[in-house]
C-alpha cells in the first residue's frame, strides 16, 4: 500500500480493503469512530442481502466505502494531542523536505509544532528512536537512506577513447593501415601483414595497458573519495548517545550537534544553547545564522559555527538540497599537483628535443632515400628514379615516416605523469592503513619537503586519555579515599552543579545499578567520570532541579565555558565557571576551604593559590578549575545574556594527567634527524606545556629552556613584525595560545622560507590549516569544519602517523626521482643511438615495432616498477627538499649521463662493428642490439632504486611487485625474440649470443657501483 498523504478538507479519500487493514491499526479516535460507522453499514448490508436472496437476485453490490475524514489540522486539539500522533506512514517526505528547504513555518504549525512532528515521526526528544534493525528499514524504505547518487564513474572504454586521442598515437596507427595496406598488395595476405600488423598490435598494447593502469587508479581515488565522505556523527538512540557514520543516519534521529560539526541531514532544532550555523554553502551568505525554537530550520551540509543543541532529522538523502547538489559533482581526487605540474613542463621541453631529432631523422631518411643511398637486404638500391613504382616509394614512404613518428613516441616521456599517480595512488592506499586519510594529493609531495611541524599537545603528543589525579578545596588537597560523604554539603551541591551544568558531555545509566556510560572530549568524559564516582553527582537530579538560563560555548580566547542557571527550590541564580585554573583564578576574591567555609581571597592567599597551581602544572597536569556567583531571583533580567566575570567563589581546582606517548619521543628524534624542526603550540599554561615538551624530547632540559624557547601566544601576539621574525626560529613551545596565535606562527615562518606542517583539531583552526603548506587534522577530536580546511587526516590523532606522512612525502617524491631518472637514460640513449646511425648509415637499428615495445618497458612497466616502492628510515636521514630545489639533481645528472653514455657507445659498437666481432649477419647483428639494449634498462632499472647508495639490492625482497615486473619483462623479451620473430623484426639467438647480451646489460651495476663513488660536488 502507499503511503497514505495529509490531505485538504475538499479532498475525498477513498479506502479499499487493503487499505482498511493498515489505517484500523492506527490509533486514532477518528479511526475508532470510522470502524464503528463501517461495521454499522456492512451490517446494513449483510441484512439486506437476506432480504434479496430471499425475493429475488442481486443488482448491485458495494466494493467499497467511502467516508469524508478531516485533517489533523480540523481537529486540532483531538487529533494532534500528544500521545496520539499521526503515523510517519501518513506524511509525505516531499512535505517535510520542501518545509525545512524553504523555511515553511506554515508547514510546521501545520503538524503542531517540532514537538508534536517528533511524536509523528515516533521518536522521543529525549530518547530518540529506537533503533532496532527494524525501525531502521522501516524508516528507510519510507523516507530513504542517507545517502546521493554519484556520477557514475568512468568506464574502461572512455580510458581507453583518451589513449587513442594522443597524436602520436594516431599518426602511428595511420602509417601502420598504409604499411597494412602496401604489404598486402605487394606480398599477400600470408605475409604482406607483419608489418603494419606488428605495429597495430604494439599499438594496442600500449594503449591497452595504459588504460588498464589509469582506471585501476581512478577506481582507486574514487574508493578513498567515498572514504573521505563518511563522516562519524553522535545520535541518541534509545535514550543513549553513540557515534554512527553519517550514512547510517534515518529520519526521526536525535542528532547532538556541537561547534564545527556539519549537519549531516535536513533537520529541525529542538534544544541547545547559542546555536549558529554557516550556511555560505549552500545559501552563499556568508552571514551566520542563530538557530532557536522560532528559527528552528537546519540545512544538511551546513557547519555549525558556534554552540550546541540537538535537531531533529526529517529529510536525509536525495530529499535534501545537499544531496541533490553533491549528486551532480564528481567527487574524484583528480586536481593536478604542483609536481605533476612541473613534470608535465619538462615532458613538454623533452617532447620538444625528441620532435627535433625525429624531423632531423625524417630529413636525413628522405634524402638518404631519394639519392639512392637506401639499399634493400639484397645490397640493391631502394630508389632508382622513374625505375621504382609508386607503390614502393609510398610504402618506403610510409616506413619513414613510421619510424620518425615512433621516435617521437619514445623521446615524450609519458610515463612521468603515468609514475605520478602511480606513486600517489599507492602511497594514498598505504598512507591510509598507516591512519593518514588524504584529502588534496598535492599534501602527498609536499609533506615531503616540510622543514617544520606545528603540532598540538593534546592527543598528539599525549594518549588523550584524561584522568583526574589531583582534587584541590582551597589550599588542601581532596584525597581520592575521601568520599562525597566528607564534603561540606553546600560545596558538595555547588561542585555538582559545576560539572553536571556547564558540560558538553552526557551520562547515560540503563538502571541506577549498571555502570554510567560517558561520552564527550576526553576532558569532559573525565570530569563527568571524577563528579559521578568521586561527588556521587547524580546528573539527571542536577538537571532536574536547575533550569539553564544561558550558556556561553568554551572560547578559546578566555579559556573557559559558563553557564547561567536557576535553582527551581531555592529560587536562586548562579553563575557557573570551568577554565584554565589561572585565568579563573583572576577573577576570583573569594574561595571555599577544605571545611567548607567562605574565605576572602587576599594577595598572599592568592599567591599561595597559584603555586599550587604552578606545581601541578609542573607534573604535566592540566588544571581545570570551578568558580561561581549567587545572585537573587530580582537579578535575572540584567544576567540573562550576560554572565558575571568578577567577583567569583573559587570551588576547586582538579589536574588531569594525560600521559605523553611512549612513541612520540622516538618519533621526535626522528624528525629532528631528518632536518624537520618541531614546535609544539598548546592552550595548556607555560608550566603543563615546558613539562610536555621536555618529555616529549621538543626541549632539551640542559639547553632549551630559555625565555626565548617557551613562552606564551599573548606574547607573541605583542611583538612587533621585525621581533616575530627574529625570534620565530628559536620558539619550540608557545603556550596559552590562540588560533590565531597559530595563524601568525605559520605566517611568520612561511615567510622565512619554511615548509611548514600545521596539526589542528577546532574550528578555529581553520585559517592555520589553510595558511599551512600542509594541514593535518585530528580525526577523533577534529571537527568537520578542521578535516575540510585540511590537506590531510590523522586518523588516530598521534604523532607518529604525522612522522608516518612525513616519511611518505619523502617517499614520493624519491620514487618519482627513481623513475625520471630511470626513463631519461632511456630517452637519451635511444634518442642518440637512432640519430646516430640514421645519419651515418641511413638505417635504424631498432624497428617501430622494437622501439614500441621498450616504449611499453620503459613508460608503464617501469613506473610501477619502482613508483611503488616503500618508505625506508634512510629518508628520514636527508635534509628536507627545499622549495627551489631542481627536480633532477646533480647526483641523478651524474648518474643518467653515465649510463647513457655506456649504453651509446657498446651499442652504436655493435651497429657498426657487431657483424664483424661476432662473425654474423645483419639481421642477427640488429636483434643483438635490439635484445641488449632492453636488457640493459632492465639491469638499469635495479641502478635507479637507489640513487646515492652502492648496494642497490638492500630492500629488494620486501618490493615483490618490483621482482615481479622484472621476471616478467625478461620473459616476455624472450617470447619477442625467440618465438614472434616475424611481429619483432628479430630471429634466434643462441645461448652464446644471450651471454653476451647478458654480460653487456650486466655490466652496467659495477659502473653505477663506480660513478657513485664520484663526490657530486667535484663532478
Amino acid at each position: 500500500m502507499s503511503a497514505l498523504r495529509l490531505r485538504k478538507p475538499g479532498d475525498q479519500p477513498i479506502f479499499d480493503q487493503e487499505q482498511w487493514k493498515v489505517i484500523s491499526k492506527t490509533p486514532q479516535r477518528r479511526w475508532r469512530k470510522a470502524f464503528k460507522a463501517i461495521c454499522f453499514t456492512r451490517a446494513l448490508i449483510s441484512l439486506s442481502k437476506k432480504v434479496i436472496d430471499k425475493n429475488g437476485p442481486l443488482l448491485r453490490t458495494l466494493s467499497y466505502v467511502a467516508i469524508d475524514m478531516q485533517p489533523a489540522a480540523a481537529t486540532a486539539e483531538e487529533d494532534t494531542s500528544p500521545g496520539k500522533p499521526v503515523s510517519f506512514l501518513n506524511v509525505d517526505p516531499k512535505i517535510l523536505s520542501d518545509m525545512v528547504r524553504d523555511k515553511k513555518s506554515d508547514s510546521l504549525n501545520h503538524f503542531g509544532g517540532v514537538n508534536q512532528l517528533v511524536l509523528v515521526l515516533e521518536s522521543d526528544v529525549k530518547h530518540g528512536i529506537t533503533g532496532s534493525d527494524a525501525d531502521i528499514i522501516r524508516r528507510r524504505n519510507a523516507f530513504g537512506a542517507n545517502k546521493y547518487q554519484k556520477k557514475p564513474p568512468r568506464s574502461f572504454l572512455s580510458f581507453v577513447i583518451e589513449a587513442l586521442k594522443d597524436t602520436t598515437i594516431i599518426i602511428l596507427l595511420a602509417c601502420a593501415v598504409l604499411s597494412l595496406a602496401f604489404g598486402i598488395k605487394q606480398d599477400g595476405w600470408k605475409d604482406g601483414w607483419y608489418d603494419g600488423g606488428s605495429i597495430i598490435v604494439a599499438v594496442v598494447l600500449v594503449v591497452a595497458v595504459s588504460a588498464v593502469s589509469n582506471f585501476k587508479q581512478s577506481k582507486q581515488f574514487d574508493k578513498l573519495s567515498t572514504k573521505r565522505s563518511d563522516i562519524r556523527v553522535e545520535v541518541v538512540r534509545d535514550g543513549r548517545p553513540q557515534p554512527i557514520s553519517i550514512f547510517e543516519i534515518v529520519v526521526g534521529d536525535i542528532v547532538c550537534l556541537k561547534i564545527g560539526d556539519q549537519i549531516p541531514a535536513d533537520g529541525l532544532f529542538l534544544e541547545g544553547h547559542s546555536l549558529m550555523v554557516d550556511e555560505s554553502s549552500m545559501t552563499g551568505e556568508s552571514d551566520h545564522v542563530n538557530i532557536h525554537e522560532t528559527c528552528p530550520f537546519l540545512l544538511s551540509g551546513t557547519k555549525v559555527t558556534d554552540g550546541i543543541g540537538f535537531m531533529l532529522v526529517t529529510s536525509v538523502g536525495m530529499n535534501t538540497v545537499w544531496g541533490e547538489m553533491m549528486s551532480s559533482i564528481n567527487g574524484g581526487l583528480n586536481e593536478e599537483t604542483p609536481l605533476q605540474a612541473r613534470l608535465n613542463k619538462l615532458t613538454s621541453y623533452i617532447g620538444k628535443v625528441g620532435l627535433a631529432v625525429a624531423a632531423t631523422v625524417l630529413a636525413v631518411l628522405l634524402i638518404r632515400y631519394f639519392t639512392g643511398n637506401t639499399k634493400d637486404d639484397s645490397g640493391n638500391k631502394e630508389f632508382n628514379g622513374s625505375k621504382t613504382k609508386s607503390d614502393d616509394v609510398l610504402n618506403a614512404m610510409v616506413k619513414i615516416v613510421a619510424a620518425a613518428v615512433t621516435i617521437i613516441v619514445v623521446a615524450i616521456p609519458e610515463g612521468l605523469p603515468l609514475a605520478v599517480t602511480l606513486t600517489l595512488a599507492y602511497s594514498m592506499k598505504r598512507m591510509m592503513a598507516d591512519q593518514a586519510m588524504v584529502r588534496k594529493l598535492s599534501a602527498c609531495e609536499t609533506m615531503g619537503s616540510a622543514t617544520t611541524i606545528c603540532t598540538d599537545k593534546t592527543g598528539t603528543l599525549t594518549l588523550n586519555e584524561m584522568k583526574v589525579t589531583e582534587f584541590w578545596l582551597g589550599k588542601e588537597t581532596v584525597k581520592d579515599d575521601e568520599t562525597a560523604l566528607d564534603m561540606e554539603g553546600n560545596v558538595l551541591k555547588l561542585l555538582q552543579q559545576a560539572v553536571g551544568l556547564n558540560t558538553t558531555g552526557t551520562v547515560f545509566k540503563q538502571h541506577s545499578a549498571s555502570d554510567p556510560e560517558i561520552s564527550g572530549s576526553p576532558t569532559e568524559k573525565a570530569i563527568l567520570y571524577w563528579a559521578c564516582h568521586n561527588l556521587d553527582m547524580n546528573i539527571e537530579e542536577v538537571k532536574k532541579n536547575n533550569k539553564i538560563i544561558h550558556v556561553e560555548i568554551f572560547n578559546s580566547e578566555k579559556k573557559r565555558s559558563g553557564v547561567l542557571v536557576k535553582n527551581k527550590s531555592e529560587n536562586t541564580i548562579h553563575t557557573h565557571w570551568k577554565g584554565a585554573a589561572e585565568m579563573i583564578l583572576t577573577s576570583c576574591s573569594s574561595y571555599y576551604d577544605k571545611a567548607g567555609m567562605l574565605k576572602a581571597m587576599d594577595l598572599e592567599e592568592r599567591q599561595q593559590l597559584e603555586t599550587i597551581i604552578k606545581n601541578m602544572a609542573a607534573k604535566s597536569l592540566r588544571c581545570i578549575a570551578f568558580a561561581y556567583k549567587e545572585k537573587g531571583e530580582e537579578s535575572r533580567q540584567v544576567l540573562e545574556n550576560n554572565l558575571e566575570e568578577n567577583g567569583l567563589t573559587l570551588l576547586g581546582v582538579i589536574g588531569l594527567k594525560d600521559p605523553c606517548r611512549k612513541e612520540v619521543k622516538k618519533a621526535v628524534e626522528s624528525c629532528k634527524a631528518a632536518g624537520v624542526n618541531i614546535k609544539m603550540i598548546t592552550g595548556d599554561n607555560v608550566h603543563t606545556a615546558r613539562a610536555i615538551a621536555i618529555e616529549s624530547g621538543i626541549l632539551n632540559p640542559d639547553g632549551d629552556l630559555d625565555n626565548e624557547a617557551v613562552l606564551e601566544g599573548v606574547k607573541f601576539r605583542n611583538y612587533s613584525p621585525e621581533e616575530r621574525m627574529e625570534k620565530v626560529n628559536k620558539i619550540r613551545v608557545m603556550a596559552r595560545s590562540s588560533p590565531l596565535d597559530k595563524l601568525l606562527m605559520v605566517q611568520c615562518l612561511k615567510q622565512k622560507g619554511h615548509v611548514v606542517a600545521v596539526t589542528g583539531d577546532g574550528t578555529n583552526d581553520a585559517p592555520a590549516l589553510k595558511e599551512a603548506d600542509i594541514g593535518l587534522s585530528m580525526g577523533i577530536q577534529g571537527t568537520e569544519v578542521a578535516k575540510e580546511s585540511s590537506d590531510i587526516v590523522i586518523l588516530d590523532d598521534n604523532f607518529e602517523s604525522v612522522v608516518t606522512v612525513l616519511k611518505w612525502g619523502r617517499c614520493v617524491y624519491n620514487n618519482i626521482q627513481k623513475f625520471l631518472q630511470f626513463q631519461l637514460t632511456v630517452n637519451v640513449a635511444a634518442l642518440v643511438i637512432n640519430f646516430v646511425a640514421a645519419v651515418s648509415s641511413g638505417k635504424m637499428p631498432l624497428t617501430t615495432v622494437q622501439l614500441l615495445w621498450v616504449n611499453l618497458i620503459m613508460d608503464t612497466l617501469g613506473a610501477l616498477a619502482l613508483a611503488t616502492e616503500k618508505p625506508t628510515n634512510d629518508l628520514l636521514a636527508k635534509a628536507p627538499v627545499g622549495r627551489s630545489e631542481p627536480l633532477i639533481t646533480r647526483i641523478m645528472w651524474r648518474n643518467l649521463i653515465v649510463q647513457a653514455l655506456y649504453q651509446i657507445t657498446i651499442l652504436l659498437v655493435l651497429q657498426f662493428k657487431g657483424t664483424s666481432i661476432f662473425g654474423v649477419n645483419e639481421k642477427v647483428n640488429n636483434t643483438l642490439i635490439f635484445n641488449t639494449f632492453v636488457l640493459c634498462q632492465v639491469f638499469n632499472e635495479f641502478n635507479a632504486r637507489k640513487l646515492e647508495k652502492k648496494n642497490i639490492f638492500t630492500g629488494l625482497l620486501q618490493n615483490k611487485l618490483f621482482l615481479v615486473i622484472i621476471g616478467i619483462t625478461i620473459v616476455l623479451q624472450s617470447i619477442m625474440v625467440e618465438i614472434l620473430k616475424r611481429f619483432a623484426h628479430t630471429v634466434r639467438l643462441d645461448w652464446g649470443q644471450w651471454g653476451v647480451c647478458i654480460g653487456l646489460a650486466a655490466l652496467s651495476w659495477p659502473i653505477a657501483w663506480l660513478v657513485k663513488c664520484i663526490p657530486v660536488h667535484t663532478f
